[in-house]
């Protein structure tokens, strides 16, 4: 059955990767072509519904779209450039986490990073669902009963995609973004070819309607009204926070590939939203049930065109905006198991979610992100309406507290910085926009289901911080552990060393004698306690002792393709120690490792090589023994041994597990 598994798990996911090959970083990281279509996809994507967010909220005073167009371009390119400033100063990747942690303090970056968790489930939700929208507005009433499960089946093809690795996923999707770029420049430019005669008068007719519209409504209203469209359009703005979060799948050099991809992505979005707006406005398009802005716009483009050229365009054209709001679901992909690994790091959340995949990607966070888009979907039915009420919300407290980082930081460094006064202009600036934004949408939003988004982010918050003060304890206490064990070795030494010397005076050690195969994760408290504990518990049983040691690359360590090296140096330190420790007490030792992103699997590769030279085994492993909740400490710790343990006992071999009570082990006799 296991074989079984194996064999569809490398048919649908693909074969491992190679850790030690150096061409393997390079293979999966994006050039600046490929981030723009993986990084800026969710941004471009958003041009398929912001500017109409703009023109339902203006009604009768569509003319006043212009101008709102041209705050937004504004707002746009202040956003990118002041993450521009956010990448050059975390240059290994400089999401909205990991800046409001160290620049304001680590409990706000949770903050910042749980509501950026929360914002990329609902990028996959409406991405997906939009898309759905989309391909199904083709299609007669009586089919949209299939929507949903449409829906579902898209979300599950992404999930493999991006299980199977970053560079594959994108660059199967690269056609369809591509086809978009395509026809929408085309599109734009038709409008603004067709229709130049009338660009002269769109700052006339515009500059007419504002005197109208302050007429009727006075000048504070015409500003809210301004102001309120301009704020219900910011789902333009999110996917922008993209690059810098997503430095770390980047080609080298990152920095400058995640600048030319910002400003390649600023340029683009701004055009669309603005090329759009003014094509809306040159057309006369205005809203119509069942059909959306850019459908209506495209209708009214090709109404003098042969028929058969202009459905052709129509289709190909609009399932280009489908399709690629399915590319846009790649930034929850992409960043989201990137925030749970630092998050992860950090403490914040299982730690389990900074482990790879043998594909070398976020298996776990992948899954998650996955499986909380396939709820969100079903719960909401699919509905793009609702969840246009969620999406904005998150996304902007990430973008408040990256700037509000940003403006504090170069004050704290303008000493040292001689430019300090522009770039805190630029991330001033931006820090009183996507504020205002923020509270803008929260109080609009709030009784239509806005609530929804701040309670859901407040729990996962809540869960946060309950598991760092889980780690945090723990973390005292083998520290205590450490201490201890540091002061009581030299006796502890001292002890065995006159006991087994006399229970094996003259005793010549073989091959064949027990032999120890001692399972360890670094030279720690924890370890040693393990080691004299066998040692205490088995007197004179073991000979020879074989330490084994697993080095794990996962998210946060693999940056660089000298990650291999700079593990294998420090696993090399530790287990030295453990073999000049037995060695001093007279037996045999040696010492194995590997290095993976699976300890189990690692381990069981390992065993072949151990057996034929030491026959008379026994793989021992230790195992923190957890208070509280048994299901919760299964999901903060890994509990490694017991898998290992399965399958040694399916190769016939013998494993023995010492518990480690934490409360014992703080107890100094215990360790005689």
């Amino acid at each position: 059955m296991t074989d079984v598994i194996g064999k569809v798990k490398k048919t649908v996911i693909g074969n491992p990767r190679d850790l030690k090959d150096s061409s393997t970083f390079r293979q999966i990281s994006l050039i600046v072509f490929l981030a723009w279509v993986g990084l800026g996809s969710d941004a471009l994507s958003s041009s398929c519904y912001g500017p109409e967010e703009i023109y339902k909220t203006l009604g009768v005073h569509v003319n006043l779209s212009i101008i709102v167009g041209l705050i937004t371009m504004v707002t746009i390119f202040i956003i990118s450039t002041s993450y521009s400033q956010i990448i050059k100063l975390f240059p290994h990747g400089g999401g909205g986490y990991l800046v409001a942690s160290r620049l304001i303090s680590p409990n706000v970056g949770m903050i910042s990073g749980c509501a950026l968790l929360i914002d990329y489930v609902l990028t996959i939700s409406i991405s997906v669902s939009s898309g759905a929208d989309a391909i199904f507005s083709f299609l007669p009433i009586q089919y949209h009963d299939y929507k949903i499960a449409f829906a579902l089946s898209i979300l599950v093809v992404l999930t493999i995609m991006n299980l199977r690795g970053v560079k594959e996923s994108v660059t199967a999707l690269t056609p369809i973004f591509v086809i978009f770029i395509i026809s929408h420049i085309f599109l734009i430019g038709y409008a603004f070819t067709t229709h130049a005669s009338m660009i002269q008068n769109v700052a006339v007719q515009t500059g007419t309607e504002f005197g109208s519209t302050v007429h009727k409504l006075g000048i504070y209203g015409t500003i809210f009204l301004i102001m309120k469209a301009y704020s219900m359009g910011a789902g333009t703005y999110t996917g922008i926070e993209a690059v810098s979060n997503g430095i770390p799948n980047l080609r080298e050099p990152r920095v400058k590939t995640a600048i030319r991809t910002m400003r390649l992505l600023a340029i683009s979005l701004s055009a669309a939203v603005l090329g759009l707006i003014i094509s809306y406005f040159l057309f006369g398009v205005h809203i119509q049930p069942g059909k959306t802005m850019n459908a209506v716009l495209i209708n009214t483009a090709i109404a003098s065109w042969n028929p058969i050229v202009g459905q052709t365009f129509l289709y190909v054209t609009l399932i280009s905006e489908a399709t690629l709001l399915f590319v846009a679901a790649q930034t929850g992909f992409l960043d989201g198991p990137r925030v749970m690994a630092n998050m992860a790091h950090d403490s914040w959340l299982p730690r389990r979610f900074s482990l790879l995949s043998d594909r070398l990607v976020s298996q776990n966070g992948i899954l998650i992100m996955g499986v909380a888009a396939y709820f969100v979907i079903w719960f909401s039915k699919a509905s793009v309406a609702f969840l246009v009420v969620l999406y904005s919300i998150n996304v902007f407290i990430t973008f408040s507290l990256s700037q509000y980082g940003m403006v504090k930081h170069w004050i704290t460094e303008r000493k040292t910085d001689k430019n300090w006064l522009g770039k805190l202009l630029i991330n001033g600036t931006g820090f009183i926009l996507t504020t205002f934004i923020l509270f803008t949408v929260i109080v609009i939003k709030f009784d239509e289901g806005g609530w929804i988004t701040i309670l859901i982010t407040g729990a996962l918050v809540g869960m946060a911080v309950y598991i760092k003060s889980h780690y945090n304890k723990i973390g005292k206490e083998i520290g205590r552990i450490q201490k201890i064990m540091n002061s009581k070795m030299p006796e502890t030494i001292a002890e065995l060393h006159q006991n087994m010397a006399r229970n094996s005076a003259d005793r010549t050690i073989e091959i064949n004698d027990m032999t120890a195969v001692i399972l360890v994760n670094g030279y720690t408290g924890v370890g040693l306690y393990s080691l004299f504990k066998i040692l205490s518990k088995f007197k004179d049983v073991y000979k020879n002792f074989v330490f084994i040691q697993v080095g794990i690359v996962d998210a946060d360590s693999f940056h660089t393709e000298s990650v291999v090296d700079t593990i294998t140096q420090n696993i090399v330190e530790d287990l030295s120690k453990y073999v000049y420790l037995i060695k001093k007490l007279g037996y045999n030792a040696e010492y194995r490792y590997s290095i993976g992103t699976d300890v189990s699997e690692e381990v069981i590769k390992i065993v072949p090589e151990i057996t034929e030279k030491y026959p008379n085994t026994t793989f021992i492993g230790g195992q923190l023994v957890f208070s509280g909740t048994y299901r919760i400490s299964r999901m903060l710790h890994n509990y490694t041994i017991f898998s290992i343990q399965r399958r040694l006992y399916k190769l016939g071999l013998t494993t023995i597990i010492i518990p480690i009570s934490l409360r014992k082990a703080l107890q100094v006799n215990n360790y005689k």
